[in-house]
């Protein structure tokens, strides 16, 4: 081996060591973790209690239909926001990844997850669930109803409401009447059998 490069060697194990010897103290500090006991604080507990009265930014959720579908106690039957297309869109596209699994697309309860083994789920077209308010739609959504969770931690309370919209557009497209249909609006014609539009391809 070459005599300087011992000496390199050398030096350089003696600065890792050095180099450890210094941030030991910034590695194993002093330090309360959550939830354990203390002898800092008179109660024993390491975490302090949340002041009265604290509210996390972002969650003061004064809006209280908007975050529960509760109005005095009873499910409201209002959607606390203007439903446009938009709406429609979203909810239908957080429809077919939170819910058409159990409820399928059509909402008939007859999903992929239930054709394969689990729990029947509620149809929407059940007379219980067609008059039904649109804020119980969103609160089993919240805080789950029989065999379903909730479903709070995955849907935030927008995209709640935006299904729930969606969910009321689907049940109406099953009973959905001419009567229904805007004065002057036209009607497109249904198509024959038979006819190129409606053939397989």
């Amino acid at each position: 081996m070459a005599p300087g490069l011992g000496t390199v060697l050398l030096s350089g194990l003696l600065l890792t060591g050095c180099d450890r010897g210094f941030r030991l103290d910034m590695h194993v500090q002093p330090k309360l973790k959550t939830l354990r006991q203390s002898d800092f604080f008179t109660d024993g507990r390491a975490s302090r209690p949340v002041l009265a009265g604290t509210v996390a930014r972002g969650e003061l959720r004064d809006d209280t239909y908007y975050y529960t579908g509760m109005i005095s106690g009873k499910e409201g039957d209002v959607m606390p926001f203007a439903v446009t297309k938009e709406v429609l869109e979203r909810g239908q596209q957080r429809y077919n990844i939170y819910c058409a699994p159990c409820h399928s697309y059509i909402g008939d309860g007859n999903g992929m997850i239930v054709q394969r083994g689990y729990r029947k789920a509620a149809s929407f077209q059940d007379p219980k669930l067609l008059a039904a308010p649109i804020g119980h739609f969103y609160d089993v959504m919240t805080n789950g109803f029989g065999a379903m969770p909730d479903y709070a931690a995955q849907i935030p309370p927008r995209d709640r409401w935006n299904i729930a919209a969606y969910i009321r557009a689907l049940q109406l497209s099953q009973h959905g009447t001419e009567a229904m249909v805007p004065a002057g609006t036209q009607l497109s014609p249904k198509a024959e059998a038979g006819s190129p539009s409606t053939e397989r391809k």
